[in-house]
């Protein structure tokens, strides 16, 4: 886990430290002319990557209200392009507007944290969407408000949505091409902690995040890391002197709190951001909340069950209603052509119609599309008893990947697609599941799935998860039950659009599919 903003924990745990009396003062060394111009190099850096990025997001707004203007001249009276220029000041449309998502975005720090794109992009959109009341609030002040239309509101919300994402992440990744959003780090750890922050660092280029040299244990073998390593912890401030660099990351999560107290103290003076990497293993991270109290020197870790919250399941269902209406209408015709095809293709119902654990325990049927043949289950006995290989595959991840004698010719085609699932619809509005949520299990699952049933069941199944967009067939069993326990732990309205989007990156790539 990657935290951001650790002087608070340091302010808190030095508190803790006057109690324990581990804080000695440290020895000072003097930076070197090669350190202080490394630094004088990193700040031009930053204000470049801030210049830059500032400009790219004012333009990205801009052209999202000229987008708003044309598109409402071709489906408006022509008057309404002359009165929006006429009527409204210049200052408004090039200066106030633009710059009031300027400000937004320097308040939410999006110029200087280093945040995923997924925790950008959320950001983002509440600021494009406070920035679109503000537009239509000044408009109305200055009586322009007339003649503007609802379309102009609802496409300058969507076009400033699509240009700020896309420039911001697109400058992002040419910045850190360019090497002016890059950040070395110094990394203090294990190896294991220092290669699962390298993963994260890789799986996120957007961040910018180098690692420049580690500091091991003492006595620590230095031929088993990837990294340079530039010292130990005997001589720890010598080393993040000399590496020059601004922020450390402390990768130590088994390290005891007194050690830890006194680990920061020592690295906090050295550089401007210290982060540390705790053990919170388990913990659902994305519901998490960090309150402290300076008076009685302690720190609360607080873990909302957003699925227990009726504002948020009465939204979830609206979401689903919406959406799902939605993708009935549009793939209503592609059914019907569906339907004929599976008729035509072997003999059989169209839809097959399995029983499901649903939430809170509760048995459903869930509609599919028929992609196997009548006697599917004893063309697979047959096969796993004359297959070892295939038999062990079925034990593993109760699928087979390679090849199932149970599927059709037309269920190849459905499956590799994910056509098969779109009946699924009809359960979503039936309310038995949703667009997003775990995988929906069989009956027979059930003794599989031993602890993770109870948080599994919390909520309803649905037709896509963190299962579908991670890998869906190449996950084994116990895998998939692992993140959809997380997701369930972790869930959020922001978290079911993500994985609404990276879904349709998945089937347009058929990964995992069968």
């Amino acid at each position: 886990m990657w935290v951001e903003n650790s002087n608070v924990l340091a302010t808190s745990v030095s508190e803790y430290d006057e109690q324990i009396s581990l804080h000695k003062p440290i020895e000072r060394f003097p930076q070197p002319s090669s350190v202080s111009r490394s630094r004088f190099l990193e700040y031009l850096r930053k204000f470049l990557a801030v210049l830059i990025l500032s400009t790219v997001d004012y333009n990205a707004v801009l052209l999202g209200l000229y987008t708003a203007v044309w598109t409402c001249l071709l489906v408006t009276p022509g008057p309404f392009l002359r009165r929006f220029f006429v009527e409204a000041n210049y200052e408004f449309f090039y200066f106030l507007i633009p710059f009031f998502y300027i400000g937004m975005i320097c308040y939410e720090k999006l110029y200087q944290r280093r945040l995923s794109f997924w925790k950008c992009t959320g950001k983002l959109l509440r600021i494009t969407t406070f920035g679109t009341l503000f537009m239509v609030g000044i408009l109305h002040l200055t009586d322009t408000s007339q003649s503007l239309s609802r379309i102009f509101v609802g496409v300058a919300w969507l076009c400033i949505n699509f240009y700020l994402i896309t420039c911001h992440y697109v400058a992002k990744r040419f910045l850190v091409a360019c090497g002016l959003w890059r950040q070395p780090v110094v990394v203090i750890g294990a190896k294991d902690s220092i290669e699962l922050l390298a993963s994260s660092f890789q799986h996120n280029p957007d961040l910018g995040y180098q690692i420049a040299g580690i500091i091991i244990n003492n006595g620590e073998q230095t031929a088993k890391h990837s990294y340079p390593v530039i010292g130990t912890l005997n001589n720890l401030e010598e080393a993040i002197v000399q590496s020059g660099v601004s922020e450390v990351v402390i990768a130590l999560p088994k390290l005891k709190l007194p050690e830890l107290t006194k680990l920061i103290h020592q690295v906090k003076p050295l550089v401007k951001n210290v982060a540390i990497m705790p053990d919170l293993q388990g913990l659902p991270l994305n519901n998490l909340e960090i309150d402290f109290s300076f008076y009685q020197k302690m720190v609360l870790l607080r873990v909302r069950n957003n699925l227990l919250d009726v504002h948020n399941l009465l939204l979830k269902r609206i979401f689903d209603l919406i959406f799902g209406l939605a993708v009935l209408l549009i793939s209503g015709p592609v059914m019907l052509i569906i339907a004929v095809l599976i008729k035509l293709d072997s003999p059989g119902s169209i839809i097959h119609a399995a029983a499901r654990l649903g939430k809170n325990g509760r048995k459903f049927k869930c509609y599919k599309f028929r992609t196997m043949y009548v006697e599917g289950d004893k063309l697979l006995h047959q096969f796993l008893a004359n297959n070892r290989e295939a038999a062990e595959e079925w034990q593993e991840y109760a699928k087979l990947r390679a090849f199932d004698p149970r599927v059709t010719r037309m269920g190849k085609w459905l499956r590799r697609l994910s056509l098969d699932e779109l009946p699924q619809i009809f359960t979503v509005l039936k309310g038995d599941m949703s667009l997003v949520g775990p995988r929906p299990y069989l009956l027979r699952e059930q003794k599989q799935m031993s602890d993770y049933k109870d948080i599994i069941c919390e909520t309803m199944p649905g037709i896509t998860g963190l299962w579908q967009v991670r890998g869906r067939n190449e996950i084994s069993f116990e895998g998939r039950l692992s993140l959809d326990a997380w997701y369930v732990r972790n869930w959020s309205l922001a978290l079911d659009l993500i994985l609404l989007m990276k879904t349709v990156k998945v089937v347009l790539r058929r990964r995992g599919a069968c």
